[in-house]
């Protein structure tokens, strides 16, 4: 980040200013970190999700139904500040230096996703399948903005509009089949959770890249709020207002029912469940509507977010601090204690090892899994589990960021 940041009066300190504005993205960024692990606990441990899914309002209970909805808000919100943190960047570093930074990152995030993300979540060195998700999205998406960032201002941010608000006029384009016009529309807009096949190789594609192109296109302009020409007072109320106009847009187009998203809302059995489905939006890609009730809180956190940390936060934002790293050792380590889980549960490990297809779509794990509170329970140990070498993590990082260039990486 920028080192020379507006201060908010003349006897405020700067490193106080500048220490809040980073803790109030990581904050966000950590807040994220920890309700997706909740999402991927759940999908290793609770016992409906190898029955039903969760969003499925003829099954769904509102415990269960929320669990799976508030996971929502990790994708959109983490590709925002992704696309915030590269104009900081390029605040820092300059546009050709951020240019090659976006590109070779993600080429890496694509290698991960590839070939290490793939192992941890199926634990199948034989790769039946690639399964191509977030990371990929996010690689793909910061290879883009690298190109995109030589734009105009004033260019960029129309065509991020556009294309966060007008995919969903392409939901009626569909594609089948292997040819590579097929896997390029996967790769845009349709997702094929089937499998695409070229050659030897099976690909899964459930992260369409459009909007997240789009997402990551608003973050970077969002990140100019942060520059130090911008009062705190004037980002706080630039932010404020942001949040509030995405989520008063998100009730009015939701409302309307006509765009926005292929899944219209409709009265369910009684008023809670009507109101769930109003929420329930298409995360496959991520609707207009999905990315307006997501991103309008989000934002609305970071409004308010620029505040001195207390005891709980401080632990939340070595999270943030560490988003990558946190990342890759989060999956095995869920995976692992999935495997030990089947195992004490009377399932053989082999039905948790060497998957070949999403685990709860493993037809042998029919079955298997626990109650929702023992899911939430194992979250909690997951995160303690992982706090203590996130925090080493952290501390090594700012100790050697400047020396070793591969950190920035994670």
């Amino acid at each position: 980040m920028n080192r020379n940041l507006n201060i908010a009066s003349a006897d405020t300190p700067l490193r106080t200013v500048k220490s809040r504005r980073i803790e109030s993205i990581d904050l966000l960024r950590g807040t994220i970190m920890i309700i997706m692990a909740l999402d991927h606990v759940r999908d290793y441990f609770h016992a409906y999700s190898y029955i039903n899914d969760p969003t499925d309002l003829q099954h769904t209970s509102l415990p269960i139904f929320f669990t799976r909805w508030i996971t929502h808000f990790c994708a959109p919100t983490f590709m925002l500040l992704a696309g915030v943190s590269a104009c900081l960047y390029g605040a820092k570093n300059g546009r050709k230096a951020l240019s090659g930074f976006l590109f070779t990152r993600g080429i890496w995030l694509v290698f991960v996703e590839l070939f290490l993300i793939t192992l941890f979540w199926t634990f199948n060195p034989h790769y039946p399948a690639f399964i191509l998700q977030v990371i990929w999205a996010f690689g793909l998406s910061m290879m883009a903005l690298s190109l995109l960032i030589h734009l105009p201002r004033t260019a960029l941010l129309p065509l991020a509009i556009i294309l966060v608000a007008g995919h969903n006029a392409l939901d009626n384009v569909h594609v089948a089949g292997d040819s590579p016009s097929a896997f390029l529309w996967y790769i845009l807009h349709q997702p094929n959770f089937a499998g695409f096949t070229a050659g030897p190789f099976h690909f899964v594609i459930g992260y369409p890249i459009i909007p997240y192109i789009g997402i990551i296109s608003l973050g970077y302009c969002l990140g100019s709020l942060y520059t130090p020409d911008t009062a705190p007072e004037t980002r706080k109320k630039s932010l404020r207002n942001i949040g509030i106009g995405a989520i008063v847009l998100f009730i009015i187009l939701r409302g309307i029912n006509i765009y926005g998203d292929a899944a219209h809302w409709s009265a369910q059995k009684n008023f809670l469940f009507t109101v769930l489905s109003f929420v329930n939006v298409t995360k496959y890609p991520p609707s207009l509507l999905y990315i307006l009730m997501t991103l309008g809180p989000s934002v609305l956190f970071l409004a308010y977010a620029e505040r001195p940390l207390n005891k709980f936060t401080s632990k939340v934002v070595v999270f943030g601090k560490v988003p990558m790293f946190f990342y890759l050792l989060h999956i095995p380590l869920i995976h692992g204690l999935g495997v030990l889980a089947a195992s004490l549960s009377g399932h053989s490990p082999a039905d948790m090892v060497n998957l070949t297809t999403w685990v709860t779509a493993n037809p042998q794990l029919q079955g298997y899994g626990f109650s929702l509170p023992v899911v939430y329970l194992i979250w909690v140990v997951v995160m303690l589990l992982l706090y203590p070498v996130s925090h080493w993590f952290s501390q090594y990082k700012q100790a050697n960021q400047g020396q070793k260039k591969w950190l920035s990486y994670f």
